[in-house]
């Protein structure tokens, strides 16, 4: 008999799948240095009060611009915002004001919290978006990993009932997310993040895909595991059962750590895909 355990284990634990994963760590912090040595960029800009509730914001003078909001993966206890300011340089040039964000780390906190703090940033871009060159009406959020997971929350957030009622997000791009959380619970991943049956559920998007969602692209390497396809996949087509455009767009010849440095690569299928999104 199978072991549904040992499957999800080896579904979901990327590091023991792809063992170099430093080097595309590196690679993410170099070309993020570089990125943030750009003298237009806001380091740090707190978005709340509490652990870690701060964000880097490249805006753009002139015209008010779309937004992308970008969340950082690590399995929501690892990784930082500052790893992942590279794909502003060709967002920026592509005329995108780009936004990363920070959120304190399992298992310190919840994954509720985790989520809440999201909220927060997004709701804190959406009402300082001016000041940075950025259109509120226009604001995109993406992903990657559990970021593609929270990317997936703030979709399905009512943001009416939040006191936002004009705040409607006008696209989403979770890229290699996991929507239904309840593989997690049988993985090592759980050690920390600490999810029981009624948490992973009020806490995977894949159990609030909002009706008539806005434009959404489910992207995800080509080369990743089963279950990352399979999630991928699954949360589309859920998406267009509720009357949203979704596309689902497995991207060949990548893996989890390289998709994506494809967000910002002027040119690449993901990015002509997002700038797509953006520019309806």
């Amino acid at each position: 008999m199978n072991n549904p355990g040992k499957l999800y284990e080896s579904g979901y634990n990327l590091r023991a799948r792809h063992p170099d994963f430093e080097q595309f760590v590196e690679r993410w912090q170099r070309e993020s240095d570089e990125a943030r040595l750009s003298p237009d960029c806001l380091l740090d800009q707190r978005y709340g009060d509490g652990p870690n509730m701060n964000l880097d914001i490249f805006p753009l003078a002139g015209a008010l611009r779309p937004i992308l909001i970008f969340i950082h993966g690590g399995y929501w206890r690892a990784m930082d915002k500052a790893l992942f300011t590279f794909p502003a340089i060709g967002l920026n040039q592509a005329g995108v004001v780009y936004a990363s964000i920070n959120y304190a780390l399992a298992p310190a906190v919840t994954l509720d919290e985790i989520v809440e703090q999201s909220r927060q940033a997004v709701a804190w871009v959406y009402q300082n978006a001016e000041k940075y060159g950025g259109d509120p009406k226009r604001i995109h959020v993406s992903g990657h990993s559990a970021g593609g997971h929270l990317t997936g929350m703030m979709l399905s957030t009512d943001w009416a009932a939040r006191g936002l009622p004009c705040l409607a997000l006008a696209g989403g791009i979770p890229i290699s997310g996991i929507f239904d959380l309840m593989p997690i619970l049988q993985t090592s991943i759980n050690d920390d993040v600490r999810l029981d049956e009624e948490s992973a559920e009020r806490n995977s998007p894949m159990t609030f895909v909002p009706e008539n969602g806005p434009p959404m692209i489910s992207a995800v390497g080509g080369g990743e595991t089963d279950e990352f396809l399979r999630q991928s996949k699954e949360y589309a087509e859920a998406w267009q059962e509720k009357g949203g455009s979704a596309q689902y767009l497995p991207l060949e010849g990548f893996h989890h750590f390289d998709v994506i440095c494809e967000l910002g690569r002027t040119g690449s299928e993901l990015n002509d895909a997002v700038l797509a999104q953006i520019e309806k």
